[in-house]
């Protein structure tokens, strides 16, 4: 893949950014589509029962997902697509610790817009934020006030996406963080929010515990809420029995978390200890696309309902879902992405001492439901605590209309 940017000696210099996929790139794509070699249909077994109801496929991502993923990215899904969504908006790269951070930065129209920096997760990228792009920096045209307006700074991990891939070890969620505010900085906002989910959500965790006076909050749709007497009894990953003397919310918290160390986070202790043994994501299109959506139980529930049944789950379709993958694709950055989970020392779940101001929105498909009490306790200085009725893991990408209200709701204090 070609990037058009323009030049500066200055490590600090703003250089605008344009995305160019060149003919061979997309021919490659397509043509590796078309050669998936399909392994046999998984065998008949007994569905694994969710904590949230539902089933599950007990051995993964299932035939008749992977083959209707397939067979829409080949032949109807326009591989140029997230190309031109990325090109209609601004987007820069700038050097950061010696690395380059690309990122999207759009103004609102309206004055006293509240700058904000949304970070994404794994296996996410800048696509999981797009569609809220327009109700944050516009939110008279969205159902919202004037007064709710941002400006929005979207950047790619490193590893992710245009973001430069770390040559060395130490590019963890606390370098990240500190990365994330130095950016901030950079473009001139003396006082900013930041938000995020997944990986975002341990990134504004650290950022809220390095508390920059920059900072004026965080909002977190996976919040670090586990206190450290509960996080213990996960380690290494294995869960033991829940202590006596929950609350029926903290218990339904603790059921969940040990499903997800237990049955839903391979993945993730793969690429905790060997990131660089992923080289078949690297080279096949069906294999990274398989590995991307069995991320999470829900997510891939709702990810199946598009592509087999033809029902999207909110805004979560069939051209959002291969916006990323493609996007990943044609970065090659399955590998590099997936070495964050090498660098991070923390517990994804557990509680980091944040000291900033901090809001929280529950959405009823997220991995756990954070419980009030663990939060409150996980954040001393929690403004905003809200349990809505629809969304998941990918918050902005699958409710991005009920996200950015959200967003308005949980920073209205801090303005």
């Amino acid at each position: 893949m070609a990037v058009t940017t323009e030049t500066s000696s200055a490590t600090t210099a703003i250089r605008p950014f344009k995305v160019e996929i060149s003919e061979a790139d997309i021919d490659d794509l397509r043509a590796r589509i078309a050669a998936t070699r399909f392994p046999e249909k998984e065998p008949v077994e007994d569905p694994t029962v969710h904590p949230l109801g539902d089933n599950v496929p007990p051995q993964g991502v299932e035939l008749a997902t992977m083959e209707a993923l397939v067979r829409y990215w080949g032949t109807e899904y326009d591989l140029r697509r997230v190309e031109a969504r990325l090109n209609a908006l601004p987007q820069f790269l700038t050097e950061i610790d010696d690395l380059d951070i690309h990122y999207i930065h759009v103004k609102s129209r309206h004055e006293n817009a509240l700058p904000a920096i949304l970070i994404h997760g794994w296996p996410g990228s800048v696509v999981e934020m797009l569609n809220v792009v327009g109700p944050l920096t516009d939110p008279t045209a969205h159902g919202g006030s004037a007064d709710d307006a941002f400006d929005v700074v979207i950047p790619s991990i490193p590893g992710y996406g245009f973001s430069g891939k770390p040559t060395t070890s130490g590019w963890g969620p606390v370098r990240v963080a500190s990365a994330s505010v130095e950016l901030m900085k950079r473009l001139g906002y003396t006082r900013f929010v930041a938000q995020g989910g997944d990986w975002g959500g341990v990134i504004v965790d650290l950022m809220g515990v390095q508390a920059p006076p920059e900072l004026l909050g965080i909002h977190s749709n996976m919040p670090g809420v586990l206190p450290p007497e509960i996080a213990s009894r996960f380690a290494p990953v294995v869960a033991q029995p829940a202590p006596a003397g929950l609350s029926a919310e903290e218990q339904r918290c603790y059921e969940q978390v040990s499903y997800v160390y237990a049955k839903g986070i391979g993945y993730g202790v793969q690429m905790l200890l060997h990131p660089q043994t992923l080289y078949g994501i690297a080279d096949s299109p069906a294999g990274l696309a398989s590995w991307i959506a069995d991320h999470d139980a829900q997510s891939y529930l709702d990810i199946t309902s598009a592509f087999v049944d033809g029902s999207p789950v909110g805004n979560l379709t069939r051209d959002e879902v291969l916006d990323n993958i493609t996007l990943t694709w044609l970065t090659n950055t399955g590998v590099s992405s997936a070495r964050l989970y090498h660098e991070n020392a923390f517990g994804f779940f557990d509680a980091k001492g944040v000291s900033v101001p901090a809001a929280v929105t529950v959405f009823p498909k997220e991995l756990y439901h954070a419980p009030r009490s663990w939060t409150e306790r996980a954040y001393p200085n929690l403004i905003y605590y809200n349990e809505v009725d629809r969304g998941g893991h990918f918050a902005a990408w699958q409710e991005p209309q009920l996200f950015s209200e959200e967003l308005r709701a949980a920073f209205r204090s801090l303005r």
